[in-house]
């Protein structure tokens, strides 16, 4: 048995991974910012909230970055770039969803589910919280709220899970056990 009625897990930098030397060696092969261009809040948050599609993401982060064929080559390499499922974080998610529900909450763009079916994903999770699909991004409350709901669970018998330590601070501000994700040992120790 676990101590909580809900493990809400974060997607990307837990249970996805991305080739992050890939998209270095792009970066420095091209001489462009891709990182720091892509992931500006002004570029990134409208795609994470669902106001743009990751396509138009995409072409946002080409045309910051100068909008020449260069650039767009660039972005389209950065943008497929490999991800794969850790393997050791889903059997230890999988071993507490035998106890309870676990949601993926997850600070996503309009493609997340297509991802997810790539990755074999799609019926692992209880549920998805996207926040692409629910307007609102992780370090918000609501966000949270709306997985423990989901979860049926009072947020403090939520374990929350995030790379991202904003984050896991946020989920523990609303009583939340919180989890800053570095290792796989970081989850163990909470799921064994």
């Amino acid at each position: 048995m676990l101590p909580f009625d809900a493990v809400l897990t974060d997607l990307d930098g837990v249970l996805r991974l991305f080739d992050h030397t890939l998209q270095a060696e792009i970066e420095a092969r091209y001489g462009l910012p891709l990182m720091a261009t892509a992931f500006a809040p002004e570029l990134i948050m409208p795609a994470t909230l669902g106001r743009m599609t990751e396509r138009e993401w995409l072409e946002a982060v080409a045309v910051a970055l100068g909008g020449d064929e260069r650039a767009r080559q660039a972005v389209a390499e950065f943008g497929a770039v490999p991800f794969w499922v850790d393997e050791e974080v889903m059997s230890l998610l999988a071993k507490a969803q035998q106890y309870v529900p676990v949601i993926i909450v997850t600070n996503a763009m309009d493609t997340v589910e297509e991802h997810l079916d790539r990755l074999g994903l799609t019926y692992f999770a209880d549920d998805l919280v996207s926040s692409a699909r629910v307007g609102v991004a992780k370090p918000d409350p609501r966000i949270y709220e709306i997985a423990a709901e989901r979860a049926g669970a009072e947020p403090a018998r939520c374990l929350f899970v995030d790379d991202r330590l904003p984050n896991v601070e946020a989920a523990r501000e609303l009583g939340m056990t919180g989890v800053h994700y570095r290792t796989v040992a970081d989850l163990a120790a909470v799921l064994g």
